[in-house]
């Protein structure tokens, strides 16, 4: 390994532990300085190189964390605003506007399209089967 490599590869290995740092904490009170702090570099330095390597400011990754983990959680009967808390954010209102941005409708309207998918799976299992996989295993005739 040459000494121009090493110092690149040990910047990545850092900010890809910041980012799997934002991955397993995004339900805390995190902000920049604690994930900058993580990474052991300063704030600016690293979020200029956090966005040349993933395309997005940390703080931006983990809003789309978030957004993603409270959309699992919709999948179930969990209310919407114990969803908002148990992803990490503090306030409703900002929780339910970037949901809508991100994902295209608010989040109560995510639950109930979710639920009402629950419900036309358990009524007719088979129309979210591939046919060809149906057909595969004598589910339904050719």
């Amino acid at each position: 390994m040459t000494s121009e490599q090493y110092p690149k590869m040990y910047l990545y290995r850092r900010i890809v532990q910041a980012k799997l740092f934002i991955d397993s904490h995004y339900a805390s009170a995190i902000d920049v300085n604690n994930i900058a702090d993580e990474a052991y570099f300063s704030k600016f330095h690293f979020i200029r190189l956090f966005r040349k390597i993933y395309g997005k400011t940390p703080h931006q990754y983990l809003t789309v964390v978030r957004i993603e983990q409270s959309m699992q959680l919709l999948k179930s009967d969990i209310p919407v605003s114990e969803v908002c808390y148990a992803v990490g954010f503090e306030s409703f209102s900002s929780f339910s506007g970037l949901f809508k941005r991100i994902v295209g409708i608010t989040p109560s309207a995510y639950a109930a399209q979710q639920q009402k998918i629950k419900i036309e799976i358990a009524e007719s299992p088979l129309t979210f089967v591939p046919g060809c996989f149906a057909e595969k295993h004598g589910w339904m005739k050719k």
